[in-house]
């Protein structure tokens, strides 16, 4: 019985771990999975870096990505971090500067 109990706090240790830090990133991790998986030619996406830009096309690794008129660049889709926009034909850019 004293051995159990002396054991209790490890494993108390171990759940918080877990629920703290583990949990959370996975979460992190499938939302920004789902992300990328979902864009779509349109969007304003934000990159990792902090660049924003238009996708213009997608394969199944990258995307092109419109930074400024008429510069294209080609990203990984990892790369993306964030939507800013639904579409780019429903908000005009000039508002979101």
């Amino acid at each position: 019985m004293n051995d159990l109990a002396s054991f209790l706090p490890l494993v108390a240790l171990a759940l918080l771990f877990w629920l703290l830090i583990v949990r959370p990133a996975s979460r992190r991790q499938k939302a920004t999975a789902k992300l990328q998986a979902e864009l779509q030619p349109g969007q304003r996406v934000m990159l990792t870096s902090g660049i924003y830009g238009t996708v213009q096309s997608l394969t199944e690794d990258t995307a092109l990505l419109q930074i400024a008129e008429g510069t294209v660049i080609e990203v990984v889709r990892g790369a993306i971090g964030a939507v800013d926009s639904p579409q780019a034909g429903t908000t005009d850019p000039e508002t979101l500067a």
